[in-house]
């Protein structure tokens, strides 16, 4: 136990839980060492002693002696863990995963990034199933990503005004990253693009712009969630929708979780009232063909408890009729005979 804690605390160290031997756990360290080695970082995101996946990427991939002798000539390995079990980690570390997993905002477990040794991610995966030697592959595939975007940042920087701005958005598309990790994560790029054009043509500024203010929502929306404060939680829905400056997009979103709320309440009706003026919002946007999605959803679920509800109301019945029914005597009962007394008296 005690090595095991200490091993936890060497933050730098090869860990013994989730990643095995070659990984680290410092990231900062990870970054200097794949700056000396000259080498990008490859980092798993993990739930250690929850997430099936990320077990099983474990199981299957990461343990293997074919996928360490694959990548160790172009990753530094960098394991992030989330366990439930939070003794499994030091406090350094589960502050240091705290602040990161802010700055890389994830969307799920196992999410593995393929960054350079600035951190900058130039590449994003998680489970495939086929075991060590094609995931070396595909990871061999992934880090000619970087090089693309190497080449097509060079070739924006040297382009005029307008032109330099849809260079660098073209090459942050091919990126394929979710857009709040490009906005957190590329923020010198976003700077010259908004630079380059300052009408905002490209209309990347007002995108950013909402995915910012989105990061930032969910940010503040995940820690009242993370504290299991439902209350507060809805007090900051309610506060966002009533903020008059909030763009439709958004708007939507924010419906659409205070929608879950409601839902996980088992309150259908309430849900599918809050996801119907969602939808009035922008009827036509992408956004609300996922909250008519979700709709249907809460439609499916409402019918499922009532058919559910109808059933143990019938099964109810059913043993109460026959509780009922066990109480009373199968006929009439039997009459007891006379007493002999009695009934020679009763002959004449």
């Amino acid at each position: 136990m005690i090595l095991k804690m200490l091993c936890i605390a060497a933050l730098g160290v090869s860990s013994v839980f989730a990643g095995g031997e070659g990984w680290m756990r410092n990231f900062e360290g990870a970054r200097k060492k794949a700056a000396e080695e000259k080498k990008d970082l490859l980092v798993d995101f993990t739930g250690s002693d929850w997430c099936v996946w990320c077990i099983k990427l474990n199981k299957e991939v990461f343990d293997h002696a074919e996928f360490k002798d694959g990548v160790k000539n172009g990753f530094v390995l960098v394991e992030l863990d989330y366990p439930n079990d939070k003794s499994k980690i030091s406090e350094e570390e589960k502050k240091q995963n705290e602040e990161l997993i802010k700055t890389y905002p994830i969307k799920g477990y196992p999410t593995i990034l393929l960054c350079d040794p600035e951190g900058k991610p130039f590449a994003s995966t998680g489970y495939r199933p086929d075991g060590p030697v094609p995931y070396v592959k595909h990871l061999g595939e992934l880090k000619a990503k970087r090089v693309a975007r190497d080449e097509a940042f060079a070739k924006a920087e040297a382009a005029p005004g307008v032109e330099k701005a849809k260079g660098y958005v073209a090459a942050l598309k091919a990126l394929e990253l979710e857009d709040g990790m490009m906005i957190s994560t590329y923020p010198e790029v976003i700077a010259k693009i908004k630079e380059a054009d300052p009408k905002d043509e490209t209309g990347f500024a007002k995108k950013a712009t909402d995915l910012a203010r989105m990061t930032k929502f969910m940010q503040e929306f995940g820690a009242f969630q993370q504290k299991q404060d439902l209350d507060g939680a809805m007090a900051f829905l309610d506060a966002t929708l009533a903020d008059k400056e909030l763009g439709p997009d958004m708007k939507q979103h924010v419906h659409g979780h205070k929608a879950a709320m409601y839902l996980r309440k088992k309150d259908f009706t309430t849900a599918a009232k809050i996801l119907e003026d969602g939808i009035a919002v922008a009827p036509d946007s992408e956004v609300s063909k996922e909250l008519k999605r979700f709709l249907e959803m809460v439609g499916k679920m409402e019918q499922k408890e009532k058919e559910k509800a109808a059933t143990a109301g019938a099964e109810g019945a059913g043993s109460a009729k026959k509780e009922e029914k066990d109480a009373k005597p199968a006929g009439d009962a039997p009459k007891p005979e006379p007493a002999k007394a009695e009934a020679d008296a009763a002959k004449p």
